[in-house]
């Protein structure tokens, strides 16, 4: 698992290195109704200590997919993405400022979840264009159109900052959790076992669906957020409550 971890790591910084250094192209995906959320609402299933976190949009969730660029320099990401009020210490990751936020994402440039099989092929490289999830520390960045971007680990923070051993090897606050992505119909839905958020159950949350990016130089960060295309409160005011569900 490390070996796999460092290559990935290896991989992602030396495209990031070896490209120019301007930035490339911004290609956002298309905007649909797949990328228009109509609701959103996280559950407990108390009985099952289950979290059901879900998304409706007013097309497909998961229908629109980015269009591979080639290279991981300005490699598209698609995601949909619940900012939360959980700390980064309940999802295993050090504790540090910034949202914490559950992302559900496809990039069909590269594969950041080795751990995991999403496409169910017995080749545990080549599914990133499956929706998958991450767990991510958010932070402002006026560097980019969207204004966030995922907190990046530098300098000597990279001498204590503790990650998961799911996380892709990526030097962000970023960890690959494996978590059971449902999409039916409308509704995208992320199973999240009560333990995996240290049993939290009382916190705020949000929807957005987004395009990011992975950027080549020191200029920009590493992965930002260059267009929004909805947020379910419509102003990241994280209005939303966990609600308890009877079975």
């Amino acid at each position: 698992m490390k070996t796999t971890l460092c290559l990935i790591a290896i991989i992602l910084i030396t495209g990031v290195a070896n490209a120019q250094e301007k930035a490339p192209e911004i290609l956002p995906v298309t905007k649909s109704k797949d990328l228009i959320i109509r609701d959103a609402k996280v559950s407990l299933l108390e009985d099952l200590d289950l979290l059901v976190f879900e998304i409706a949009t007013q097309g497909k969730p998961g229908n629109t997919v980015p269009t591979p660029r080639g290279t991981m320099a300005g490699a598209p990401v698609l995601g949909y993405v619940f900012p939360t009020t959980l700390k980064a210490s309940d999802v295993g990751l050090s504790e540090t400022d910034g949202t914490v936020a559950l992302a559900v994402t496809s990039h069909p440039d590269f594969d950041d979840t080795p751990l995991w099989d999403e496409n169910n092929d017995r080749q545990f490289k080549n599914d990133g264009v499956v929706f998958h999830t991450h767990w991510v520390v958010l932070k402002q960045d006026t560097r980019v159109k969207g204004g966030l971007a995922v907190k990046q680990i530098t300098g000597s923070e990279k001498k204590r900052v503790k990650l998961p051993p799911t996380n892709p090897g990526m030097p962000m606050y970023m960890d690959s959790p494996g978590l059971t992505v449902v999409i039916k119909d409308d509704t995208l839905r992320v199973l999240v076992p009560l333990w995996r958020v240290n049993h939290q159950k009382d916190f705020k949350f949000d929807a957005v669906a987004a395009y990011m990016q992975v950027m080549p130089s020191g200029d920009y960060p590493l992965l930002g957020v260059y267009e929004v295309y909805s947020v379910w409160s419509g102003n990241l005011s994280l209005p939303g409550r966990v609600q308890q569900v009877c079975r």
